[in-house]
């Protein structure tokens, strides 16, 4: 009972976290809401740790399929359990990109036909950049060119500087407190703040891939991944992975010479 308890528990707080994080990109590129990527980073942050709040008593609360491996590396949680961690948190990602897109159809809808956008068309990503992520961000691309490999090392420095913050805060039972889900939150909105512009800031393959495959089956179909061919396996899904298992060793190597 205690194991399906936990995997609830990442599945509502990975819904929970993609339903405020990306339901404020929604807003933003629907209603032009927001004046600054900084708000968007705030509501991101705000996300994590309600959602954090919301579940730890029942669940580690990962919430991130990158955290969950370093956390694996980290003996704090035995490798049998990963794979059900993830599926777990994809689901909840999925779950909450689906409740997005029932909640926003009318207003992307009128989105695509204001800005004359035929949904599927290489156009419709800025309408499916609200589920899943891009390089380089739609709303910063007249401004730079990021390569695929540019876009890897973001993604990858942005996850390793969140689960190396994570692990330090959380290494001790003692340290844990009510302001801990507050500075991994905080956290995720100086991440976006510097990484956004380049990719959006995924930092979460569950947070891209579950909303990623929503677009995907709701009419963009292949327009819901990048244009670089399995860029979104190598951007988003194995470089944030790889930053967790670095952060991980490296938090071992720090902790092994105190």
């Amino acid at each position: 009972m205690k194991e399906y308890k936990e995997l609830l528990g990442e599945s509502i707080g990975t819904f929970i976290l993609v339903f405020f994080g990306c339901g404020s990109v929604a807003v933003a590129v629907l209603f032009n809401a927001f004046s600054s990527l900084l708000e968007v980073a705030l509501i991101w942050g705000l996300g994590v740790a309600i959602a954090i709040y919301t579940t730890r008593n029942i669940c580690p609360a990962h919430l991130n399929p990158a955290v969950s491996l370093a956390m694996c590396i980290s003996k704090k949680l035995g490798w049998k359990k990963l794979p059900f961690y993830i599926l777990a948190q994809f689901l909840g990602a999925f779950l909450a990109g689906l409740l997005l897109f029932v909640i926003f159809e009318n207003a992307i809808q009128t989105f695509e036909e204001v800005h004359e956008i035929t949904r599927g068309s290489d156009a419709s990503i800025k309408s499916a950049m609200m589920f899943g992520e891009y390089f380089p961000n739609p709303s910063f691309e007249n401004f730079m060119e990021v390569s695929a490999a540019l876009a890897c090392i973001m993604e990858g420095l942005g996850t390793f500087l969140l689960v190396f913050v994570i692990l330090r805060v959380t290494e001790k039972p003692e340290q844990i407190n009510n302001t801990t889900p507050l500075v991994i939150g905080l956290t995720v909105t100086v991440i976006i703040c510097i990484v956004a512009p380049f990719t959006q800031a995924g930092l979460n393959p569950a947070r891209d891939f579950g909303p990623r495959m929503v677009a995907f089956f709701t009419g963009w179909g292949s327009a819901a991944f990048p244009k670089v061919t399995y860029s979104f396996l190598t951007v988003y899904i194995l470089s944030p992975l790889l930053g967790g298992i670095v952060a991980a060793y490296s938090h071992k190597l720090i902790k092994g010479g105190n």
